[in-house]
């Protein structure tokens, strides 16, 4: 598992220099009178990553993680399970997207993934999973004036409350 700690640490650094040498395409500094460019977001969040990607790298090489003291395969039983489960996860939140929207799908993925597979309390799974979505909406729809999937159509009237919230 130190292995697979070791790589995945490895290939998301190079994710993260990739995306911000991408991100550079555009600008990234502060464009007087509109705000950051645009490539000020991704630029600065993989760079976030990339100092994360670097910690549990050392971390890894430390030996201060469990996977990273244990002498198990790669994908042993319980990765296998662990990759299954949190892939199909994540597999579910994109399919959900079209249906019940963005935040919808982030509802239900937190119900998922703090609920059952974190088996965390039911206060805190059924707080942060509605929490989460109303303020990535009011940062992504108010903030940034950024419209994400809203779902089928039946739904807009639950985004209208928010709407009439913001403007």
């Amino acid at each position: 598992m130190k292995r697979a700690e070791l790589v995945m640490a490895g290939v998301l650094a190079l994710l993260s220099i990739y995306l911000m040498w991408k991100s550079t395409e555009l600008n990234v500094g502060y464009i007087e009178g509109e705000g950051p460019g645009g490539g000020a977001w991704p630029f600065w969040l993989a760079g976030i990553m990339l100092i994360c990607t670097i910690v549990i790298f050392v971390n890894a090489l430390k030996g201060k993680t469990v996977p990273s003291r244990s002498e198990e395969p790669m994908l042993d039983g319980y990765g296998k399970k662990m990759l299954l489960q949190v892939g199909g996860g994540i597999l579910g939140f994109i399919a959900l997207i079209d249906i019940v929207s963005m935040y919808g799908a982030m509802f239900f993925f937190l119900l998922y993934y703090l609920g059952f597979l974190g088996r965390h309390t039911k206060l805190l799974t059924i707080t942060t999973a509605v929490i989460t979505p109303i303020v990535f909406f009011f940062f992504f729809e108010g903030l940034m004036r950024i419209t994400m999937p809203k779902g089928l159509p039946f739904l807009e009237p639950l985004f209208n409350v928010l709407f009439d919230i913001i403007y």
